[in-house]
């Protein structure tokens, strides 16, 4: 096994799940990732795989049916999937978020209902906050809900929804004033929506359309869709937790979680990069002797194999950080920042390694060129995390004048 991106302290049961996955990746996802992705297919077959590994309940408690692990495990399976290919580990990610809040938010009712279901993976989950002139401002939601008798009639556009046509249950943020007097600040009036609906695009249940797949540079494959919302009714005991008005905090809750995910899918497709650019250095010759042995092609070796080593490590502190029962936010926006923009960086660097035939699409490089940058968007941009990461520090280091 190579020596970079190692875990210490992990329990036998979790090397036995990291073997596991790792091995199903290098067999089943590696081989035909590239193919899928320039195809924008949506990888079935390895969905089914990682369905039949329990992977969609590996943090649903054993109560539910799930494997009852911990966030650093998750993170840990997440970085290995992105290794094979990053549009998977998002089809994960977004049910897993739904999963967790959830666990941690729903009431017993919900509880009983979902989670067995999305534990063995019959039910697909996503995630939605963002609508098209939004941006990272979530407090300037315009979708609404207006309670009627039992029912709230939810109206509005979002966007950026992962696993939007394929999914089977949505938790979907929208404003719903009804208790909540003028002046309110905003993230006190938002409130989260559970909403069934059948998988595919167009009109999947009276109200809700999913339009269809939105083409993107990268992160093909798996779907990322809108969802219009026009008189859509939904019985008021599925509001997240039986309560309106936590919608913001339960979210933001997910989201932070869901940060540890993206930091890990950066260290995943950094890995993998390295793999690629130490490979191929290793196999091309100029001026006589392969390109490895030239000092310039050592020095990006060497300071790839140490982004990839410092995002690892970032990621799991922030895990086990929030496995403690911590707060991890600052952990988590750190980890999500240097992973990302790391990965980057060693992407890129891999790039330049393989000079003009990185530019191919028969090389793989090019494929990760491409779904880079999405890391740096994902979970809130580099900005929204040094602010969080900002806040944070002057909360722990605040001046005792």
């Amino acid at each position: 096994m190579a020596r970079l991106a190692q875990t210490a302290g992990l329990t036998d049961i979790q090397r036995e799940i990291l073997s596991t996955v790792r091995d199903f990746v290098d067999k089943e996802i590696i081989p035909v990732a590239t193919e899928l992705e320039h195809r924008d297919e949506y990888p079935q077959q390895i969905v089914d795989g990682l369905k039949e590994l329990g992977l969609f309940g590996l943090m649903i408690p054993e109560e539910y049916g799930g494997l009852g692990e911990s966030l650093l495990t998750y993170a840990l399976c997440v970085e290995e999937i992105a290794r094979g290919w990053m549009s998977v580990s998002g089809i994960i990610n977004t049910h897993f978020i739904v999963a967790y809040m959830l666990k941690q938010h729903g009431t017993q009712e919900q509880k009983d209902h979902f989670l067995p279901r999305m534990a063995a993976g019959d039910i697909r989950g996503a995630f939605s906050m963002s609508e098209p002139g939004l941006g990272s401002d979530v407090s300037a939601i315009t979708s609404k809900a207006v309670k009627d008798g039992e029912e709230y009639v939810l109206n509005g556009q979002k966007m950026w929804l992962t696993n939007g046509g394929t999914s089977s249950l949505v938790a979907v943020l929208v404003r719903s004033d009804e208790g909540h007097p003028e002046g309110t600040a905003p993230h006190k009036s938002m409130t989260t929506f559970l909403i069934e609906k059948e998988p595919g695009f167009g009109e999947v249940r009276p109200g809700l359309t999913i339009p269809g797949k939105i083409d993107k540079m990268g992160y093909k494959g798996v779907d990322t869709t809108e969802l219009i919302m026009d008189g859509l009714r939904v019985p008021a005991d599925r509001v997240l937790g039986g309560v309106t008005g936590r919608g913001f905090y339960q979210m933001m809750d997910g989201v932070e979680v869901g940060r540890v995910n993206v930091a890990a899918r950066g260290c995943g497709v950094a890995q993998r990069a390295f793999e690629l650019g130490v490979s191929y250095a290793q196999q091309r010759h100029t001026f006589g002797k392969p390109i490895a042995q030239h000092q310039a092609i050592q020095f990006k070796l060497a300071e790839m194999a140490t982004k990839v080593e410092a995002a690892h490590a970032m990621m799991v502190n922030a895990a086990r950080k929030k496995d403690s029962g911590e707060r991890n936010d600052l952990e988590a926006g750190m980890a999500k920042y240097l992973a990302s923009e790391y990965c980057k960086e060693v992407v890129e660097d891999a790039f330049r390694i393989h000079g003009g035939y990185g530019f191919s699409k028969e090389y793989e490089i090019e494929r990760l060129y491409r779904e880079a940058p999405m890391l740096l968007i994902g979970e809130g941009t580099a900005e929204i995390q040094k602010m969080i990461i900002g806040r944070r520090l002057l909360e722990e280091y605040r001046f005792q004048g």
